[in-house]
């Protein structure tokens, strides 16, 4: 008998409700509505909190945020070239911005509005630009901008950031010898801000001691996550997938090699939240705010930042900060945890690390409402019963007396109308003893440990086949399209050190004469074959975390690639090296694979995008020609040196050949620097997409010419085949 398939009940309630219902319209053919930014009960509740302290200013700010936002990047501080990168965006960009967008709005260019440089932002790298993202990305006159944003950020030159969200980071004060955990990190801006300040000082430190710790709760978050932070190159990143209010303690191995529990030196909280501070980026949020999102988040918030504050070192630092407005979701977590702390923490004023940015102060009078903001209560005996599980006691604020003693006033509250940017919450937390409910359990989590290494060592007793050989694991490529879906995400492919004497690091050692410095431990691989394909490099105290917690978390992501294996007929060694970590291994590479070119030189490599034709080296300067007469088939560094930076970009000598190994955006983002013609690599998407509506309106006339003629020769052939047969008949009649 035939299996009956069950039917969906929902499925056909809808379906039959769209048969017997009146026809609903193709809301893809109706143009697109703008949201309407207004929300009565965010305008009642705002109003109530005085967040502006007179009529006119309140004024302001519901015009400010009504408003589109301004596009905002930074230059990437750390590296060599910063300073020619900025130069050339002050010079060569902004003045083809001022020609665009006098274009765009058709006035003379003496009356566009120069960018803004962000007079708080360290160094005077971060710009603000008086368009915003719908400017840029539809309109044709700014397409050379909006290409240089893409290439810049993908080249890892500039990150695309929104100004007030660059402020934690600053105020975090990240040194390169620092521990730090960013404990909601996705989607990666602040960690690629932490990264940068670890590595401020490359010529004190190869290799920075500090190390970011960048965690989410989302798994596919995570490889966003990735995504932005790999474009920095640091092996000194680990990236971890678990729920920030439950972080769990992890293990670190001190000098005596004993084992401690891991204590952070700079911790930033940067929490879920509901988000309104963000109105004029997302204006969707005007349509669905309300009282009770603030209400659901408060507990988690508190439960991330009192994890945060266990996991602190004593004299460490911790910033909390959302991109609300709303004190239940600041204010009132702040002294709440102040006051479970009962005086080990302190919240500090960091204003001076921020000058010349416009803020207002912590606020230490709040009211609690409805969620449609009809009842107003002023302390918990006002809220009806039925609301206790809602709103809590800790969401009011302190007695006056309580209330002086924490300091409230020194957070910083930043509005929409006070430099035109969006809307930002941040407090500075010290930390000057241990917490009263702090765990430190060394002996147990040691324990758990070596359950764990146990459990795992024998779920990896290899297989085995008939002839009693073991069973070689099939080696699965990175990335999470390739890997078996489980409940909490994906399963990683593991971690695997490289240990003493491994047979494929002394080729490479003698290949590239490394530097004794180099740890061979710290080379890692993400799959357990003899014949590894990337090698990648991280630091000590990374490799240290991953190996002593790889069972208490799930771990994402480590590691810079450094070398990839590139076998063919002509090649003396298996490996390249690879762009990604050149910065890190560079330092530790001997002089006999390094050719050190010419501008020229350089320039001509670089242009060359046909991989398949390579330029000969006869067309390099002589002295390039001589050194690369010197040098074997195989993977080598091209170094330049200008008066203003040094470039490192990877080669591949051929048998007759040299070329440049890199991305295309890096390539691009190199050439820039090189002051080079950078028209071959132009693309006018608008140019591009009416050049192709020509080409199908052409095609399509092409088609219908052909089906003309193949008409018009159908009907002749039918009327000769008619004729054809009128005369045929006429023969038969007559010779009968």
């Amino acid at each position: 008998m035939p299996r009956v398939k069950k039917q969906n009940p929902f499925a056909a309630r809808k379906r039959q409700k769209r048969e017997n219902g009146p026809p609903q319209p193709d809301r893809r053919a109706l143009p697109y509505e703008e949201i309407k930014r207004d929300n009565a009960f965010f305008i009642k509740y705002y109003d109530l909190q005085k967040i502006c302290s007179t009529e006119d200013e309140w004024v302001q700010f519901l015009t400010s945020i009504r408003d589109n936002l301004p596009t905002t990047f930074r230059v990437t501080g750390f590296k060599d070239e910063a300073k020619a990168l900025l130069a050339i965006i002050e010079s060569q960009l902004f003045t083809e911005y001022v020609r665009a967008v006098a274009e765009l709005h058709q006035k003379p260019p003496e009356e566009v509005e120069r960018p803004l440089c962000l007079p708080w932002y360290p160094n005077g790298l971060a710009y603000q630009l008086h368009l915003t993202r719908k400017d840029i990305r539809r309109s044709e006159p700014l397409y050379r901008l909006h290409n240089f944003l893409i290439v810049e950020t993908t080249a890892g030159g500039i990150s695309r950031q929104e100004a007030v969200s660059m402020i934690p980071p600053i105020v975090l004060d990240v040194k390169p010898t620092d521990k730090v955990l960013d404990m909601c990190a996705a989607p990666g801006s602040k960690t690629a801000q932490l990264i940068e300040a670890l590595h401020a000082s490359p010529e004190e430190h190869k290799i920075p001691p500090g190390f970011v710790l960048a965690n989410d709760v989302d798994n596919n978050r995570c490889y966003m996550l990735v995504h932005q932070a790999k474009r920095l190159n640091s092996p000194c990143l680990l990236v971890t997938n678990h729920d920030s209010s439950a972080f769990p303690n992890l293990l670190t191995t001190q000098p005596d090699g004993s084992q401690a529990i891991l204590k952070f030196d700079k911790i930033l909280c940067d929490v879920p939240c509901s988000g309104d501070g963000t109105l004029r980026k997302n204006p969707d949020i005007w349509l669905k705010w309300n009282l009770a999102q603030a209400y659901n988040l408060h507990g988690i918030q508190y439960r991330i930042v009192r994890r945060g504050a266990e996991m602190l070192e004593v004299g460490g630092r911790l910033v909390y900060s959302t991109c609300s407005l709303n004190p239940i979701e600041n204010e009132a977590v702040l002294q709440r945890i102040l006051k479970d702390a009962d005086g080990a923490l302190e919240l500090v004023d960091a204003g001076h690390l921020v000058p010349g940015l416009k803020y207002k102060p912590g606020m230490t009078d709040w009211k609690l409402a409805t969620k449609e903001v009809d009842q107003v209560f002023a302390n918990f005996d006002e809220v009806p019963e039925s609301l206790h599980t809602i709103i809590r006691p800790g969401m009011f604020p302190l007695p006056a007396e309580e209330m002086d003693k924490i300091g409230l006033e020194k957070c910083i509250r930043v509005l929409p109308h006070l430099q035109d940017s969006g809307g930002f919450f941040v407090a500075v937390l010290e930390k000057r003893r241990q917490l009263a409910f702090e765990k430190n359990d060394v002996k147990e989590l040691v324990a758990q440990t070596q359950k764990a290494n146990e459990a795992d060592t024998t779920a990896k007793e290899p297989q085995l086949d008939e002839e009693g050989k073991p069973i070689e694991e099939k080696s699965v490529p990175w990335g999470p399209q390739r890997k078996r879906r489980r409940l909490h995400g994906y399963k990683e492919d593991p971690y695997v050190f490289f240990g003493e004497n491994d047979a494929d690091y002394l080729a490479i050692k003698e290949f590239y004469q490394l530097d004794g410095s180099l740890n061979q431990r710290c080379l890692l691989t993400r799959c357990l074959t003899d014949k590894k394909k990337n090698i990648y490099y991280c630091s000590d105290v990374i490799r240290d975390l991953v190996l002593n917690n790889e069972h208490n978390i799930k771990i994402i992501n480590t590691g810079v690639k450094t070398f990839v294996r590139c076998e063919n007929r002509h090649t003396v060694h298996p490996y390249r090296l690879a762009q990604e970590g050149l910065q890190t291994s560079n330092a530790f590479m001997g002089a006999n694979r390094r050719i050190e070119v010419e501008r020229d030189d350089l320039v001509l490599l670089l242009n060359c995008t046909d991989p398949t034709k390579p330029p000969s080296t006869h067309e390099l300067k002589q002295e390039t020609q001589q050194r690369c007469k010197e040098l074997g088939v195989g993977s080598c560094i091209l170094k330049y040196v200008d008066e203003r930076f040094t470039l490192f970009v990877v080669g591949w000598r051929g048998t007759s050949s040299l070329r440049a190994y890199v991305h295309k955006d890096e390539t691009i983002h190199i050439l820039r620097l090189l002051g080079a013609d950078l028209t071959k690599f132009e693309t006018n998407k608008y140019e591009e997409a009416r050049a192709a509506a020509a080409a199908a309106v052409l095609a399509a006339t092409d088609a219908a010419k052909e089906a003309d003629e193949s008409s018009e020769s159908g009907e002749g052939a039918a009327a000769a085949a008619f004729a054809g047969g009128l005369e045929t008949e006429t023969e038969v009649t007559a010779e009968s």
